[in-house]
């Protein structure tokens, strides 16, 4: 009884972070059309935003995931929580220079502090209690992630979308004095934000100096990560999380840009019921604000369906075998894709939003799948998932370079493609099990 009630209280303290890491990301996505204009950049370049992000995952999950199997999850958790904050800090500079590369190295550092919460976090959810539960534990904390990725983007419109954007072009036609205004103005809507942000995750780090955590990991495994890449099902699954997250990440950083890109903002502001619905989240006039904000309302929908699914998931995945459950939700995400690609107005964009709740379980499912069984190496092998997040750095710009090319309907072609190896996996494992 004592130790399900030290695990209890570790799950709660862990979604803490879920929630915390989820409102994040997505809030980037909101700057990536911001930075756009900005900077005038092309839809590659504007995914080169998601690279510096998700970059890190790939450079530091594997360093992370050893330091944590020396130091435990706690300190690794304290660790992650306070480069995170130095991210966060970072925006402050960035913003008063308006300089893209310091952005960058924000994003960077930012994610860094995220790859290590990451390679403590899920690993430790999953182990606290019986393995057979660890997929049902994980949608459960993953669910909170997803409430954190669904208020993101509201925030993100309401701050970070909602004011009508200068290029560089139109910046050089006002006088100095105008101009500094307009930076000035330019770099309190980026920096307030953040540095809440960072406020916050201080606090965090403070709370959990001194919160008391079950210790899970009890040896430290000398198997190296040679031997854990003879694992098929790991490697396997590791690809799973590139193209999950890589696909996940596509869609929502481009979501704003294809809704406008197909001319939503008119027709959301010439129905009443789109129209009071993006009105309800903004608490505003959409008359009054930039078509990005009145667009980007909806994303809040793309998220809000992961979290939803999630908790949905968690249940699934406790009742039925978690990787028949993960090939049918990838099912669901071809078909919504699919829809969106052939038809235009509110059904493309609903059909596409659609996807967020088939995205729901893909992680935590196929994290969970890809570990079972691991026990002492489970560190380790979060490092080499985590670092397969890298696809948010791989794909969205592969993904914009298409829409360049070819427009958003064929790009997606890219997506759907993710989307199927993801069935293949779940098939995979359904067929181990059986």
């Amino acid at each position: 009884m004592i130790q399900k009630n030290s695990y209890n209280r570790a799950f709660i303290f862990l979604t803490s972070l879920f929630f915390l890491w989820g409102f994040i990301t997505v809030l980037v996505d909101s700057l990536v059309p911001r930075l756009k204009d900005v900077f005038t950049l092309t839809y590659f370049q504007a995914g080169l935003v998601q690279f510096a992000f998700f970059g890190a995952y790939f450079v530091l999950s594997i360093p992370a995931g050893y330091i944590l199997s020396k130091i435990g999850y706690k300190k690794g958790i304290i660790l992650g929580l306070g480069t995170m904050a130095t991210g966060c800090l970072l925006f402050y500079p960035a913003a008063s220079y308006r300089t893209f590369g310091i952005f960058m190295l924000a994003y960077f550092v930012l994610a860094g502090g995220m790859t290590i919460l990451q390679v403590a976090a899920n690993p430790y959810v999953a182990v606290l209690g019986d393995e057979s539960g660890a997929s049902s534990r994980l949608n459960l904390s993953q669910a909170f992630n997803s409430l954190g990725t669904a208020i993101a983007p509201a925030i993100g419109a309401m701050f970070l979308l909602s004011d009508t954007i200068k290029t560089s072009e139109e910046i050089e036609t006002l006088t100095e004095v105008q101009k500094q205004t307009y930076l000035i103005s330019e770099a309190e809507a980026v920096q307030s934000p953040f540095l809440l942000i960072a406020g916050f995750i201080i606090v965090l780090a403070i709370i959990f100096v001194f919160v008391q955590l079950p210790k899970i990991l009890q040896k430290t495994s000398k198997s190296g990560y040679s031997d854990l890449l003879k694992k098929k099902s790991l490697v396997l699954g590791a690809i799973g999380i590139f193209v999950y997250v890589g696909a996940e990440v596509s869609i929502g950083s481009y979501l704003v840009s294809y809704f406008l890109d197909m001319d939503l903002a008119l027709a959301i502001k010439n129905s009443s019921f789109f129209r009071n619905i993006s009105e309800t989240i903004l608490s505003n006039d959409v008359y009054k604000l930039d078509n990005k904000a009145v667009v980007g309302a909806f994303v809040t929908f793309y998220w809000s369906g992961a979290m939803i699914g999630r908790f949905i998931g968690a249940y699934l995945t406790k009742i039925m075998n978690p990787a028949k459950v993960l090939g049918y939700f990838a099912i669901g995400a071809v078909s919504m894709i699919l829809i969106s690609m052939n038809t235009t107005g509110f059904i493309a964009m609903i059909s596409i939003l659609a996807v967020g709740l088939f995205n729901s379980i893909m992680f935590p499912t196929i994290f969970s799948l890809a570990i079972g069984g691991l026990e002492e190496l489970k560190p380790q092998a979060s490092g080499i998932l985590c670092t397969m997040i890298v696809g948010g750095a791989i794909i969205p710009p592969l993904y914009g370079f298409f829409i360049d090319h070819g427009g958003f309907k064929k790009a997606f072609i890219l997506i759907i493609l993710c989307y199927a190896y993801i069935f293949f996996y779940g098939n995979y494992k359904r067929k181990q099990v059986a």
